[in-house]
């Protein structure tokens, strides 16, 4: 009994090793994009992962229809925001 326990206790190590090096940041990361998608308020600056560099117009639920400067407005689904520009870049 005390034999196989200790085949696979290299077998656990590597599991939790890799839990705490890579699906523990990741799940951080993903929380950390959904709250930073539902803060979103009218007038923001943001990026989408296409790269389009625009301001919010207006929100919806699942949607966000953005306005590039002295440009067309668009509308994204919310997933689409990468990130958040602070005003003073």
């Amino acid at each position: 009994m005390e034999s196989s326990l200790l085949t696979f206790l290299p077998l656990i190590l590597i599991f939790v090793i890799f839990y705490f090096l890579l699906i523990r940041p990741q799940q951080k990361r993903q929380k950390q994009v959904k709250q930073m998608q539902a803060d979103l308020q009218k007038g923001d600056k943001v990026v989408t992962i296409g790269g389009l560099h625009g301001s919010i117009h207006a929100l919806d639920e699942n949607t966000v229809v953005l306005q590039e400067e002295n440009g067309p407005k668009l509308t994204f689904d919310r997933s689409a925001i990468r990130e958040v520009k602070n005003s003073d870049q």
